[in-house]
């Protein structure tokens, strides 16, 4: 067969299942709406069901999941930067004492790390020691130039004032000219009287005509010899004097300068070299700190015990739903920078960490009993007080975004002999008791046009009755006003009867009718006395805005004090000093936390800056 025929086959019979399918929904819809009409008649004749209001002791608590924790105990975080491999772990429930070896990172990177690093640093080294050298060098350099410069300035200063000081240079300069005038004076005056003689000697023809014209020759030379050393002390006096006192006043003024400029130059070389020096030398610091921190890093891989202690994993000591996708300890498991890794219970005193739905948070205040079970020790029950809630829910899972819980802390009177860290366990909060309260199923009460109703019956007639509600237990409701005790209500009021709609409770109801008190029951005398003594002690203590701590303050969740606006300003200034301070592998770091992580993060900061 072809192909193409096999394709219309497949085609055909696929038709074929599609309306045969179609055909048996409709025969089921059809069945469905007759059923509906038949059954829908029969119930008309029936008697519907009921339920008999019941005045009685009634018990309002709520019933919520927590772990046990120890209430002091040390706990040991990862201070290693990355993602590290666990090599060594101590087996879990082991004692230990202070100083055991708990946990071993591996330290094999780091290591490599520090060979480098410690190159680095000779070599910073080097490079500081040479800027030393080179400082010195430019110092003495320096100091030498200025010390020539200064040697000019001086030399230039004597010059001038040798030369024109009394008897200096410039006087002996005239002098000497003025003796050698007189000296040409005088010989001037011995070739005139010499001319004069050889005149009359060669008149009288005693003398020879070349003698004659010799001594007049000899009168030439000795009147040009007296112009010139005239002309000499008056070109001294009128021009070379000016000159050279002009030339000897300018190198005083460009040695003055030159010293500036080398004082200027012996400066700067000097401010070069320190620069160069504080940049090596803060270069070698900064290697010596990261060659220090490698080191205080591979020391970090050897997780000390700082205490004795019962070692109990985090993993199992926080064994709830934000924890699910966390790997459980083991050796080779990969461990991030400040995730806790084990506890050491310090003390034999326990809590329990419960999480409280935020729809029970008008219910829930400190100072309330709590009773405590656990699945570990069956039949056993624990008496607590709740001795705080937090102000903010606990950021869950992706999935769990619209799910807010509170954390609450619980005091147990028990010891870790009996309790262990990481177990878990559930708490009935106790909200109070009453003696003898008229109290119905809650999902008996509806909302009509936003009053609480019940139906009662009414000579077999269901009839709308407004009633005044106290708090539930999420199975039974106190009924305050409005029905009385034996009255019969319906335990499935007509939703459909237009604007109505089930009454707020606290959490879905499944308990069954007749169980008032699902938890709260069976309980001792003992623990009886407690939880009543308790309840009244809880009564007694200032309300929210009344007194006490915080008073009036707006109160938040679980009775906690709401920060005031400047607390809230207060605080966000804080909080971005902090982020400002982080460095910029902190902020990296910063974005890739879980949100517990980062609320332990900033807590930590927050510790460090106070």
């Amino acid at each position: 067969m072809s192909e193409n025929g096999t394709r219309k086959q497949r085609i055909g019979a696929g038709t074929i299942k599609v309306i045969g399918l179609a055909g048996l929904v409709a025969v089921v819809v059809v069945v469905a709406v007759w059923l509906r009409v038949v059954r829908g008649s029969g119930e008309a004749t029936q008697e519907k069901a009921t339920f008999t209001a019941r005045r009685g002791p009634l018990t309002i608590s709520v019933l919520e999941s927590g772990t046990v924790r120890a209430k002091d105990q040390i706990v040991i975080k990862n201070e290693v930067e990355g993602r590290t491999a666990i090599i060594t772990l101590v087996d879990e429930g082991t004692q230990v004492k202070k100083g055991d070896l708990l946990v071993e990172l591996d330290s094999s990177q780091l290591k490599d790390q520090l060979v480098d690093q410690e190159i680095a640093v000779q070599n910073g080294d080097a490079s500081r020691i040479e800027a030393e050298e080179n400082l010195a060098v430019v110092q003495n350099q320096g100091e030498s130039d200025v010390a020539k410069a200064e040697l000019t300035l001086q030399f230039a200063e004597q010059d001038l004032q040798q030369y024109t000081e009394p008897n200096g240079l410039y006087e002996n300069e005239v002098r000497q000219m003025q003796a050698t005038i007189s000296l040409r004076q005088e010989e001037l005056t011995r070739a005139r009287d010499s001319n004069d003689w050889s005149s009359r000697l060669y008149r009288e023809k005693y003398l020879s005509e070349t003698e004659y014209l010799a001594d007049q020759l000899g009168l030439r030379r000795a009147q040009l010899e007296m112009e010139r050393s005239s002309n000499d002390l008056r070109i001294l006096r009128e021009y070379t004097y000016k000159r050279r006192i002009a030339e000897l006043e300018s190198e005083v003024e460009q040695a003055e300068m030159a010293l500036e400029r080398t004082k200027g130059q012996a400066r700067a070389n000097n401010t070069q070299a320190e620069a160069r020096l504080k940049a090596r030398t803060a270069e070698y610091k900064r290697q010596v700190s990261k060659q220090k921190k490698i080191e205080d890093q591979i020391s970090k891989c050897r997780i000390i015990a700082p205490a004795d202690g019962l070692v109990i994993y985090a993993t199992s000591a926080n064994r709830n739903v934000f924890n699910m996708g966390r790997e459980a300890l083991d050796e080779g498991v990969q461990v991030h920078e400040r995730q806790e890794l084990i506890h050491l219970p310090q003390t034999q005193s326990v809590m329990a960490e419960v999480d409280v739905h935020e729809a029970n948070l008008r219910k829930v205040k400190p100072g309330l009993p709590v009773i405590v079970t656990l699945d570990a020790l069956p039949g056993e029950r624990f008496f607590g007080t709740v001795r705080t809630i937090a102000p903010l829910p606990n950021a869950g899972m992706p999935w769990l975004a619209d799910v807010k819980l509170y954390k609450s802390e619980v005091d147990l009177d028990a010891d870790s002999t009996q309790l262990r860290s990481g177990m878990t366990c559930k708490a009935e909060i106790v909200i109070a008791q009453h003696d003898a309260a008229v109290y119905i199923p809650v999902q008996t009460v509806i909302n009509v046009g936003g009053n609480p109703t019940v139906y009662v019956l009414e000579d077999g007639a269901p009839v709308a009755r407004t009633v005044k509600t106290g708090l539930d237990n999420n199975r039974m409701i106190c009924i305050e006003e409005g029905l009385e005790e034996g009255e019969p209500v319906l335990m499935k009021p007509p939703l459909d009867a237009g604007m109505i709609e089930p009454a707020a409770t606290s959490a879905p109801t499944g308990a069954e009718p007749n169980d008032a008190n699902a938890v709260a029951t069976g309980l001792s005398d003992d623990m009886e006395e407690k939880v009543r003594a308790q309840l009244k002690t809880a009564a007694q203590s200032p309300p929210p805005g009344r007194g006490g701590p915080g008073a009036g303050q707006e109160q938040g969740p679980g009775g906690m004090r709401q920060p005031s606006p400047e607390e809230i300003k207060e605080m966000q200034e804080k909080m971005k000093r902090l982020m400002d301070s982080l460095s910029d592998e902190e902020k990296e770091q910063f974005k890739t936390m879980s949100p517990q992580e980062r609320a332990e993060f900033l807590k930590e900061k927050l510790e460090e800056m106070e």
